[in-house]
């Protein structure tokens, strides 16, 4: 055990914590006869343990002070737990169909205890794998989008519970530092940590450190990340944090929440919805193909915008008169102003949601850290074709975004790409 307190737990020391810790041992009937205990953590971070037993179940996850995809060499601070914990429970409040429960948290072991999502819920990243398609996708990710932003933004807090939530986040820095390098800086220069398809996308790769209007167009996204505090963000919010049935969409690890730009929320879950999109072709099968599949990904990128954008609208309208500071009522207060406040606002976000979905796509392909849409594509030379598409789309993207003003005309051009 370390000097603070902190231990990495095993299956059998976890056995002996939940037996000590009432709050978890009372939803398992404070029964530990026949409990099973299996570690599922397959992320790049954490350790995760599914705990079944005959009268109740839970999930266990514990902070390492490391990066576990790359081990001892990559410290990384334990305290992202407590964030995790936080937002997990903020968010929880404010969309709770859509975010599991927290039983427990140990600031001191850096565990968090919460419901576990059981099957036959997947992670959305694998039924897109698949090809299995989720008719309430969209609306159940934009109700969580439209809810947890609005409700954490100006439009809705005063400036002092904003500022006093803003300044608990910015505890978060070494995760939001993480992303940083990873999003914003790695992929564009030389990086022990970056890889791709070789040799089949060096030249890509290359091109990417390269162009001098991506590294421009990707400093602005930084700058934004870095200094926009506009709302509570899960942070990482791409396919491997949901997990889903037909009827039901459960978001997790919000280890990486902050106060920043809401498009970086919306933009990495439909940026990697466009990477489902473009590996589908390494996913067909002999003699068939996807292309029904690729249509419904496709209206549910435009389903997930629209149904936020709607969302999000109809909470503004109903909160026009509330607390929120950012557009006073007493300034703003003739259905004229509203209207053009309003589409500023969102046309902002739209093309904010763009960008950082681009950068997202960019970094899964030339980054450190890839997505098994694409790994899963076993012969390289047809996984290179995939990833090729992608980046060349995420470029165009992230340097013409405001060059597009709806969800269609995007999706029209990943269409037209990939003909």
């Amino acid at each position: 055990m370390a000097s603070d307190g902190f231990q990495p737990l095993d299956e059998k020391l976890l056995v002996e914590y939940l037996k000590s810790t009432p709050s978890l041992s009372a939803k398992l009937g404070n029964d530990f006869d026949k409990l099973e205990v299996k570690e599922v953590g397959d992320g790049n971070l954490n350790f995760v343990y599914i705990v079944i037993g005959p009268s109740g179940s839970l999930v266990i996850k514990q902070a390492l002070p490391y990066i576990r995809l790359i081990g001892e060499s990559w410290p990384m601070t334990k305290e992202r737990a407590y964030f995790e914990s936080s937002v997990l429970q903020e968010h929880g409040r404010l969309c709770p169909d859509h975010v599991p429960e927290v039983y427990h948290f140990d600031r001191t072991m850096c565990v968090i205890g919460m419901r576990y999502i059981e099957p036959p819920h997947v992670i959305l990243r694998k039924g897109l794998i698949a090809g299995i398609e989720y008719p309430l996708l969209a609306d159940h990710i934009s109700e969580y989008m439209a809810r947890t932003l609005f409700y954490t933004s100006l439009l809705y807090l005063t400036t002092t519970d904003h500022k006093s939530a803003v300044a608990k986040f910015c505890g978060n820095v070494e995760l939001c530092r993480l992303t940083e390098q990873v999003v914003f800086s790695d992929p564009y220069k030389v990086s022990e940590y970056n890889r791709w398809t070789t040799p089949y996308l060096d030249a890509d790769a290359e091109a990417v450190r390269e162009d001098n209007i991506l590294k421009l167009e990707v400093a602005e996204l930084k700058s934004k990340f870095c200094e926009r505090a506009q709302a509570l963000l899960h942070g990482d919010l791409h396919t491997s944090s949901v997990m889903v049935t037909p009827d039901s969409t459960q978001v997790i690890d919000p280890e990486f929440g902050f106060y920043g730009p809401m498009g970086f929320d919306i933009g990495a879950f439909i940026g990697n919805l466009i990477l489902a999109y473009f590996s589908q072709d390494g996913h067909a099968d002999k003699g068939g193909d996807r292309n029904l599949y690729k249509k419904w990904i496709m209206k549910t990128i435009l389903d997930t915008w629209n149904l936020f954008h709607t969302k999000f609208i109809a909470l503004w309208d109903k909160h026009k008169d509330g607390s929120g500071e950012a557009y006073l009522p007493a300034i703003y207060n003739n259905p004229e102003l509203q209207s053009m406040v309003k589409q500023k606002y969102m046309e902002n976000l739209f093309h904010d949601t763009l960008g950082f979905g681009a950068a997202k796509m960019i970094r899964r392909i030339v980054g450190v850290a890839h997505v098994e849409d694409f790994e899963s594509i076993k012969e390289a030379s047809k996984r290179a074709e995939c990833e090729r598409k992608a980046l060349n789309f995420a470029k165009t993207l992230l340097k013409e975004r405001k060059n597009f003003h709806s969800i269609t005309e995007v999706v029209s051009a990943i269409e037209d790409l990939n003909k």
